[in-house]
């Protein structure tokens, strides 16, 4: 039997199974409500993220966007250009902290958002977990998270990775963006019991699910309902959403006149307004890998 030392330097492990360690309390974000975007690879998390960033801050309310990839593209719409990352800038410093600045990590984006890409360690060479923990410590040494109200992690897809399970130690909620079809539901059910088994140990809870690029939510509601999930918002897959990708630039800042663009501004403003006011927290039942291919699809 192993006999855990109190006065060791780390916690005991986050969970059956898991290598990583318990957050230190003293590292949780505090004051600002948290949320986490999840979903598989492409759907259009970084999309969704900078919308509903600015959305958060069309309501007058101070943003913080992290993004959590190390494509560090979370937040281009927002600044309309890719930012160095936080690992990026603690290599020219070797890795003192203590000698970087603000203005050397975060940049100010549309309408006041403020944008950190946290980045990641070179292509197998470590985990994205240590680098959204090591930015979250580095926003709490600069203060800048004390006067924000809204905090945003955009998160990479892939489940396994301490990159995708880190940002759940800091989130109130966590969302799911998920088109209306098989490979992106299949994803959804297997983020949703990871989710669950961070909640265990954590105070995130599941919030719902943000259906995108998706003209009829029907298979996405017929799982919501089978599982316990709940869809919060629907974005069609309209060309401008496309083309805002391409200019660099939030649906915010795109032609009024377009009626696709109204409806997705609108949609994204009264999420945000949801989410602020707080959703109620979902017991969500996952389906084992096997029951999710056998209940999605046709006969």
């Amino acid at each position: 039997m192993n006999v855990i030392d109190p006065k060791a330097k780390f916690s005991p492990p986050d969970g059956e199974g898991s290598v990583q360690v318990q957050l230190d309390p003293r590292d949780a974000i505090k004051g600002a409500k948290v949320f986490a975007v999840y979903g598989k690879g492409g759907i259009g998390k970084s999309t969704t993220s900078s919308n509903l960033s600015a959305a958060f801050s069309k309501l007058g309310h101070r943003v913080l966007q992290i993004g959590c990839d190390p494509k560090h593209d979370s937040t281009f719409t927002l600044t309309k250009k890719l930012m160095p990352t936080v690992i990026d800038v603690l290599e020219t410093v070797e890795f003192h902290s203590e000698e970087l600045r603000p203005e050397d990590y975060m940049f100010e984006g549309y309408n006041g958002v403020m944008c950190v890409e946290a980045g990641g360690p070179p292509a197998g060479t470590g985990c994205g977990g240590y680098v959204v923990g090591q930015t979250v410590k580095l926003l709490k040494q600069h203060h800048l998270l004390e006067d924000t109200d809204v905090v945003i992690f955009d998160v990479l897809g892939d489940v396994v990775c301490g990159g995708f399970a880190a940002p759940l130690q800091h989130a109130e909620r966590a969302l799911v963006v998920a088109a209306n079809d098989f490979d992106s539901i299949f994803a959804m059910n297997r983020i949703a019991a990871a989710i669950n088994a961070k909640a265990k140990n954590y105070d995130v809870r599941l919030a719902g699910v943000i259906a995108n690029r998706s003209r009829e939510t029907d298979e996405i509601d017929r799982f919501a309902e089978a599982t316990g999930l709940k869809r919060l918002a629907h974005f069609r897959d309209v060309d401008a959403i496309r083309r805002s990708r391409l200019k660099k630039c939030t649906l915010f800042e795109m032609d009024e006149t377009d009626e696709g663009v109204r409806e997705a501004q609108a949609e994204y403003l009264r999420l945000a307004q949801m989410l602020w006011d707080g959703v109620d927290p979902l017991e969500a039942n996952p389906m084992k890998d096997r029951d999710i291919f056998d209940f999605l699809g046709f006969e």
